[in-house]
């Protein structure tokens, strides 16, 4: 039987076990209420041999300390882990999109620090998946997305409302995120959805829909939390004295509104929003006088203390409600509480609701699926909801209420009206409603069906060989030696590629123990050509257009946080204006450029008082960039922190291996910052006049021959001259044997 780690992400945060604060904003609503219980679930599995949850890490005053804490342990085999990113303070996802790359990062860190490498990742809404994919990528692993909600569909909602697409785009970075849910699409091995609407509505307009694998898999509910209303009089039935407290605080809450509160009670549960249309059942209610002596309502929009300091969206949707009460003049015959505890008073709203034998009500027209319409119907409660989308599903197959156009006010009351006078009909769709909610939508269905699903994706690994190369992931985290080496000039000179067969086969014969890269001038289209001409074997790293690029393996897998770092105080627009007319640089061809590489060409008469010059010119207007000299003839404007060197030594921070674990080689100028500090230096024979300053490092070999063959003589000087400072320590301070 094969077991699993498998690693959820849903990075914005405000996620705990203990007292979770579901409904506290817009970004705390059903999604961490289904993490949560998925991690849950998951846990008891017994094919499941760890499960971790990786959310935003926030040191806060305006939220719990306990969102600080790096781990959570729930279980011996289930944790929540914490991961700072983005600052300290707490912020809505739309804001973080900016911090996933550097949450990806800190995640590879803490897998490596754990050494435990995951078999499954599973990315929750856009950002979280995002993540998941990353991973993904890194660790060769398969990967399991959920939307919860989309991009798209949220966007066409907005415009309906009135928005601009620049105000959309600006406040919701909704292009980043509909990319990367187009992303998501067409590289996640299985996308689960809860219904086949959601497929059909909410996914229609992606392009990449036809290259999704979808599985419908409708989320759980808690059997232990959501029972049957009438199990709490049974005799054998004890409930905790927490739980004896819950019950009363929800009686009491919603007594204190109602002048009858003995009558059935019409009731809705969810988030501050208006996708939740509470003011047409408020409508509804108000208009209805034969419906107001038949029962009361009671609508539980969120959580709320002073409604003036809450956002404006949830202000006025809550200002709404309370007006159309007034409306009405629903006092005494409607309920409006300002809070409830999701984990003990929820629940028990829905089965005092239940005794009462009153009904629940969720108004939303298309919802995907409708989680509060299982939770009420395992209670009991018979419901009444819209004919489109998940509801239609549940329902019809529930058959445990009743659906309506729920616009139509007149429509609801009738439909209300009708099962609470008829108390046959209110006690066959409660039976049923309590049915499916221990059958079809419980965690271990979902769970038993979700584990089949990764078996069927999941390839067991074979046991590796010697000769066997490790996952790129794996491979980067557990090398002894990054080998990283210059192109042209250094390994090959035209078609010039003498020596490169011996430094092919020692990669070959290390590829397990060594990381091999290529760090060129030449952008990534040029690189690729040269690889392939050259016939080089598979590359771990590739560092492209002077150290602005960093990509992995022959397929050029992006590092993305390589990206965000260097983009810090990079004005390309502005550089390129300043230097247009400026004397003895001339601009390379177009296929030399690069968003984060400027390429020029210089004078003959170029030295480094004209450097000097160009440095004070771009610093006297506040442009910052660093400036590289090749061969006195070609010139490159990178970010500050770009450059060869400095990706060399993100690369140690970013795969936890020092400095002087790394081997590099060059020939000329764009090579020295790479050349220079801890790491162990190779310069080739035929290298350009820049590198002479270099001679008096201790840490650089000039080698006696040119190109490929010099490269070969350094490493060879490195490992088998010099063994006692070659080997990896190991745990108990050993070292290891050097790669031949």
């Amino acid at each position: 039987m094969q077991e699993y780690y498998i690693q959820l992400f849903s990075p914005h945060g405000l996620i705990r076990h203990h007292k979770p604060e579901t409904g506290r904003d817009k970004d705390t609503g059903g999604q961490v209420k289904y993490v949560l219980e998925l991690l849950e679930a998951l846990s008891h599995h017994p094919q499941v041999r760890k499960i971790d949850l990786f959310t935003r890490r926030i040191a806060d005053k305006r939220v719990s300390e306990t969102y600080n804490h790096e781990i959570e342990t729930l279980s011996s085999k289930a944790r929540i882990v914490r991961i700072p990113c983005g600052g300290q303070l707490y912020k809505p996802k739309e804001s973080l999109w900016d911090n996933l790359d550097e949450f990806v990062d800190k995640v590879i860190r803490f897998i490596e620090k754990q050494d435990d490498y995951p078999d499954i990742v599973h990315g929750h809404y856009a950002d979280g998946n995002y993540i998941a994919g990353e991973i993904s990528k890194i660790f060769e692993i398969p990967f399991i997305a959920t939307g919860h909600s989309l991009g798209l569909n949220k966007k066409n909602i907005l415009l309906k409302d009135g928005l601009s697409e620049d105000t959309i785009n600006q406040k919701f970075n909704m292009i980043r995120r509909v990319n990367e849910e187009e992303e998501t699409l067409r590289l996640a091995n299985l996308i689960i959805v809860s219904t086949q609407h959601e497929i059909e509505t909410q996914y229609r307009w992606y392009h990449n829909k036809d290259k999704a694998r979808f599985r419908i898999i409708p989320p759980g509910i808690n059997n232990e939390v959501f029972y049957p209303f009438y199990r709490v009089g049974m005799p054998s039935f004890n409930i905790p004295l927490e739980q004896e407290q819950a019950m009363y605080r929800v009686s009491s809450e919603i007594e204190r509104f109602l002048f009858a509160p003995g009558k059935p009670l019409i009731l809705s549960i969810g988030r501050a929003d208006k996708r939740k249309n509470f003011e047409t059942i408020i409508d509804c209610f108000g208009q209805d006088k034969e419906l107001q002596s038949m029962a009361n309502l009671a609508i539980f929009a969120g959580v709320r203390k002073d409604i003036t300091q809450m956002p404006q969206d949830e202000q006025e949707i809550l200002t709404g409600l309370l007006l159309l009460m007034d409306k009405y003049d629903l006092y005494g015959k409607m309920a409006l509480p300002k809070k409830n505890d999701p984990s003990l008073e929820v629940p028990e709203i829905y089965r005092l609701a239940a005794q009462r034998k009153g009904v629940f009500v969720n108004a939303t027209p298309g919802e995907n699926f409708g989680l509060t319409i299982v939770e009420a119907a395992a209670c009991g409660l018979p419901i009444v909801a819209s004919p489109t989308g998940g509801p239609k599903e549940i329902i019809g197959n529930a058959r445990n209420g009743m659906l309506v156009d729920v616009q139509d006010t007149k429509e609801i009351a009738d439909a209300l009206k009708k099962i609470i006078a008829d108390t046959a009909l209110w006690e066959k769709y409660s039976a049923n409603g309590i049915r499916a909610g221990q059958e079809d939508y419980s965690w271990e269905s979902h769970v038993n069906v979700y584990i089949k699903a990764i078996d069927e994706i999941y390839k067991p690994k074979i046991q590796l060989k010697e000769t066997q190369e490790l996952p790129l992931g794996k491979k980067l985290m557990k090398a002894e030696f990054f080998f990283i080496s210059d192109l042209d000039g250094t390994l090959i000179e035209g078609n010039d590629a003498s020596g490169l067969d011996a430094i092919k086969q020692w990669v070959e014969e290390n590829k397990n123990r060594v990381i091999f890269g290529i760090a060129s001038g030449r952008n990534k289209a040029l690189t690729a050509a040269a690889l392939q001409q050259f016939r080089f074997p598979e590359p771990d790293i590739l560092i492209c257009s002077a150290g602005t690029e960093i990509y992995y393996t022959r397929n050029f897998l992006p590092d993305p946080g390589w990206e965000s770092h260097i983009n810090h105080q990079w004005k390309r627009k502005e550089l390129v204006a300043a230097l247009e007319n400026y004397p003895g640089l001339h601009l390379q061809e177009a296929d030399a450029q690069w968003e984060y590489k400027l390429s020029y060409y210089v004078t003959e008469r170029f030295n480094e008082g004209d450097l000097a010059n160009l440095y004070k010119f771009l610093d006297d207007r506040r442009l910052r960039a660093k400036i590289l000299l090749t061969d006195n003839r070609f010139l490159d404007i990178l970010p500050v922190r770009a450059g060869k060197g400095n990706a060399v030594r993100y690369l140690s921070y970013k795969w936890q291996l020092p400095l002087d674990h790394f081997i590099t080689a060059g020939n000329g100028g764009n090579d020295i910052d790479m050349l220079r500090g801890r790491t162990r230096g190779i310069v080739v024979a035929n290298h350009s006049p820049e590198l002479e300053l270099l001679k008096k490092s201790r840490h650089i070999y000039f080698a006696k021959q040119k190109q490929a063959v010099g490269v070969m003589e350094g490493i060879h000087h490195y490992l088998n001259h010099h063994p006692s400072k070659t080997g990896k320590p190991d745990a108990g301070g050993h070292q290891e044997k050097s790669p031949k």
